[in-house]
């Protein structure tokens, strides 16, 4: 994905907000794609990523889940969990889409579309840095935090 289409995206957020990476305070932002809010992986990663939300800030970092579910699904899946950073909701797959995370999954036996767990970081230019495909929960947090820290 281009530089060029990353700093166009302009999404709803958490807390009547608007995701625009021109608007950026840090800089850097780490944009963590997830399945479906309350499902138990994705809130495991989303619970390591609030754990560790002060940590990426500290390095310059803020922090964004995004998935196809509404706002106010997010909203609810954000109070439950007490999260500090805001969750974007995409469900006409315009970030997923930009970002290439939406793939063919096998599940129960069928195969459906859906979001493929991934994590970018982008610099507030809008140029990614790095990125991880088929994230396993397990560390993964860990191993953003480290390379945003590397950046310093």
């Amino acid at each position: 994905m281009s530089s060029a289409i990353c700093s166009a995206l302009q999404l709803p957020t958490t807390n009547a907000g608007q995701f625009d990476l021109s608007q950026l305070a840090t800089p850097y932002a780490v944009i963590y794609f997830y399945p479906k809010d309350n499902t138990p992986g994705c809130t495991t990663e989303t619970a390591d990523f609030r754990d560790h939300y002060t940590q990426f800030i500290a390095a310059g970092a803020t922090v964004y889940g995004v998935s196809r579910d509404s706002i106010k699904s997010h909203e609810n899946f954000k109070a439950k969990l007490g999260l500090d950073f805001e969750l974007i909701s995409d469900p006409e797959e315009v970030a997923c889409e930009a970002f290439g995370v939406m793939k063919l999954k096998n599940m129960y036996g069928k195969q459906v579309r859906g979001i493929e767990r991934s994590t970018f970081v982008i610099s507030a230019s809008g140029e990614i840095l790095k990125e991880w495909r088929g994230v396993k929960v397990p560390n993964h947090v860990a191993e953003v935090l480290n390379f945003v820290v590397s950046l310093k």
